[in-house]
């Protein structure tokens, strides 16, 4: 089964030479890139043969498939491969017989890998594009009787909708232990692994709560700045975002700490433990794991569309807090809520703190929810929260 992915027609619409498309395993990378040019011959640089041919003679390697238009998976473990890359390209923009368009694309799932050997040896030659799990608007526009408390579950792992006869424990205990316990800590060079890892299902647990650095280190046992290094990681490896408080010179009594979420939630129900979906139902957790989903909506969508928007949490030193401000120009911004039941929501228009940065401009309040619940006059499912984003009035 196949399910169509956002940030497809951003792909299809750029015609830079090198295509570099960076995100974590199995999110999809090589899956869309075949499906949406099935003419790029794939080679996969896990292959321990071809990645050592790529590493020691990438003239070779490159000779080997001059006639096809490459996809190179995981493309990171050969640095030696990018300057015999540029010059290729360098070599095709002076050629005035030749008509500039997409030859290579390389994937990533290690970005500390990628910035380190990619950036410089590509620059000006290369596009750059994120790309993360699914969202809950590609999952329901594919299977539309998916229900929200499975995806809280499941995360947008695609294998995991696309078979749904995988074991869902097990699928992300083997990608925690591959990638998030190896992965991540081999090519960072973190030293003191069992912290490390006590730290991320600590960090999974505090999903949408405010960053306290010093207490977490004191909880994992490090220092506050090791605290700071290792949610550099994280966020670099595309499993989590610091989401920043909004600020301007009126701010003062703004809480000025970032929340945390994980980019995708399966990985974060995982990471607390859940073995099934039923249970976060009744859990104080569930709250709060669905304004995580509420949050990877908004960022995926943001990313998949290249939309350019900024996204802030609003929270005062005297109690005023709203999930998200938006900010989608530099005159435009919108406040978003996510409550997975039919509680009052406070009318923001009375918040001082509110009123005093944004004074007759007040931006709209959007409460989003799960399906069947009613919240608001104006309250959007999360199912439909892409569409009502964009609509032409918000932007």
């Amino acid at each position: 089964m196949w399910i169509q992915r956002d940030i497809s027609s951003i792909l299809q619409r750029n015609l830079d030479p090198i295509q570099i498309i960076r995100g974590p395993r199995q999110c999809g990378k090589s899956s869309l890139l075949l499906h949406l040019d099935p003419e790029f011959k794939e080679l996969s640089l896990d292959d321990p043969g071809l990645r050592q041919l790529a590493q020691n003679d990438p003239e070779l390697f490159l000779n080997q498939f001059a006639s096809n238009k490459l996809f190179i998976d995981e493309a990171q473990y050969a640095p030696a491969l990018f300057p015999s890359l540029k010059r290729r390209v360098d070599l095709l923009k002076r050629d005035p017989k030749v008509t500039v368009q997409t030859i290579f694309r390389l994937t990533g799932s290690n970005q500390i890998l990628m910035d380190r050997h990619v950036k410089e040896s590509l620059a000006g030659r290369a596009s750059f594009f994120d790309m993360n799990t699914l969202s809950v608007s590609e999952i329901v526009g594919a299977i539309p009787t998916t229900k929200i408390q499975d995806i809280i579950y499941k995360g947008g792992w695609p294998e995991l909708h696309a078979n749904p006869t995988l074991d869902i424990k097990k699928y992300l205990d083997n990608y925690i232990n591959s990638y998030v316990e190896k992965d991540i800590i081999l090519t960072s060079g973190i030293q003191k692994s069992m912290e490390f890892l006590k730290f991320v299902r600590l960090l999974a647990g505090r999903v949408g709560t405010i960053l306290d650095f010093s207490k977490l280190g004191n909880d994992v046992g490090v220092n506050s700045k090791t605290i700071k290094d290792w949610l550099s990681v994280l966020e670099r490896m595309h499993i989590i975002a610091l989401v920043p408080p909004f600020f301007s010179n009126l701010t003062n009594r703004l809480v000025k700490s970032p929340k945390v979420y994980f980019l995708d939630t399966g990985l974060a129900c995982r990471l607390q433990g859940w073995t099934s979906a039923e249970p976060i139902l009744t859990s104080p957790q569930q709250g709060l794991l669905f304004e995580n989903l509420v949050f990877s909506e908004i960022f995926k969508l943001n990313i998949n569309l290249e939309l350019g928007w900024e996204i802030f949490h609003w929270r005062s030193r005297d109690g005023e807090e709203i999930d998200f401000l938006i900010k989608m120009d530099p005159k435009k911004f919108l406040f978003v809520e996510a409550k997975v039941s039919s509680l009052k929501v406070q009318n923001i228009r009375e918040y001082a703190e509110v009123k005093k940065v944004f004074q007759k401009n007040i931006p709209n309040l959007v409460v989003c929810h799960q399906e069947g619940e009613r919240i608001l006059h104006q309250n959007v499912p999360i199912s439909m929260l892409k569409d009502f984003l964009l609509m032409p009035e918000l932007n």
